[in-house]
């Protein structure tokens, strides 16, 4: 037996939740996700930070959009979703390239000498610094209580999720989707691809041609605070290079060595080289030894080959609806993407600018006075 809706979403995390709630505004929606509940790769995995210069002009422009949805997030959320952290960014002189890119249209960050830097995180090494920037504004984001509220809103509205639905075959029947998964089968006139790592080959399943994502790790590990230091207040802090970088959890630090290692979409776990190499990185830039590591993960990272999110109808295969590629900005770009999917599925006027809308569009790797 095959169940109809509208739209049918593949994808459980974070984008396919937010862009399920804001479709079932006015349509049917079924979000179908592979793993036992929503949010088990990337979105449970994420640094949860909320940066408004993170990124490039176009995620930029998300990032400022999506402002608005975490500081008065209506019926998603009783309260903002955003608490004070700030970031603190440092250079070596090898590094003083990248920090002057980085802060080439970046918005309320402010420039800082080593000894105030040291103000904010007193055991970073002062002769390390040769630059450094503050970001006030930098905020934690409460990434559970986003998607729990993105799913109530969803459901709310009439909207479906089924776990446990891995997809094994799509087929573009009669002008219409059909989508087979271990939980059943469903049809639907639009087919929105929000799969993360695995969208280029839930493209490929459907007969549609890929966009070149490339899946990156990312590692992370726990260190107890630094002796006679309460890190609690401490921004997120790193080097503009993003070689490493950390910030406070529960009292302790998390601290990553940024890496982007290009893998095969699976289940990712942190590599204990990679892992080691980071937080040797990490260790010449402080003034305190790593003596002890505790827990570990690693998350995937998929990026579009020109680290732009892919948000659009395809244009070779008419109902199949890009929302992937988001990289490392998923979380922090979600309500600005959601709610632009919806807009563009139903056929309203984006709020967004034309030329950002056109700079996520997967009609630009097509496009040849683009590429």
């Amino acid at each position: 037996m095959t169940d109809i809706t509208d739209i049918l979403v593949i994808g459980g995390g974070m984008a396919g939740i937010s862009a399920g709630a804001r479709l079932a505004e006015g349509a049917g929606v079924t979000v179908l996700e592979a793993e036992d509940s929503i949010g088990h790769h990337s979105t449970g995995r994420s640094a949860a930070m909320f940066l408004r210069n993170y990124g490039n002009r176009t995620l930029r422009a998300l990032n400022a959009a999506s402002a608005l949805v975490f500081d008065a997030p209506g019926e998603i959320a009783d309260g903002p979703l955003l608490s004070a952290r700030g970031e603190l960014l440092i250079a070596t002189e090898d590094g003083l390239d990248a920090m002057e890119a980085y802060l080439d249209g970046a918005e309320g960050m402010s420039r800082l000498s080593a000894a105030e830097a040291l103000e904010h995180v007193p055991i970073l090494r002062a002769e390390g610094i040769a630059g450094a920037a503050y970001e006030p504004d930098a905020q934690d984001i409460d990434v559970d209580r986003m998607l729990q509220g993105f799913r109530r809103l969803l459901t709310a509205q009439g909207g479906k999720v089924v776990t446990r639905a891995r997809v094994e075959a799509i087929r573009c029947v009669d002008g219409c989707w059909e989508v087979e998964t271990g939980a059943g089968c469903w049809r639907a006139q639009v087919l929105v691809n929000a799969a993360g790592a695995w969208a280029d080959g839930i493209a490929e399943m459907a007969g549609v041609t890929r966009v070149g994502l490339v899946p990156m790790r990312r590692s992370a590990a726990i260190l107890p605070a630094p002796e006679g230091h309460d890190v609690t207040r401490w921004p997120l802090f790193g080097d503009f290079a993003e070689t490493w970088y950390a910030r406070p959890d529960a009292g302790r630090l998390m601290v990553s060595p940024a890496d982007e290692d290009p893998v095969e979409p699976h289940d990712v776990f942190a590599d204990d080289m990679v892992l080691a190499e980071g937080l040797h990185r990490f260790e010449q830039a402080v003034t305190v030894p790593v003596t002890r590591v505790g827990q570990n993960w690693a998350g995937l990272r998929t990026f579009a080959p020109d680290r732009t999110p892919v948000v659009g109808f395809a244009p070779d295969a008419p109902g199949f609806f890009w929302l992937a590629g988001q990289g490392g900005y998923g979380i922090q770009t979600a309500p600005a993407l959601a709610r632009l999917a919806a807009d563009l599925v139903v056929g309203y006027d984006p709020a967004l600018s034309a030329d950002v809308v056109a700079s996520l569009s997967p009609a630009r790797f097509s496009d040849p006075e683009r590429t």
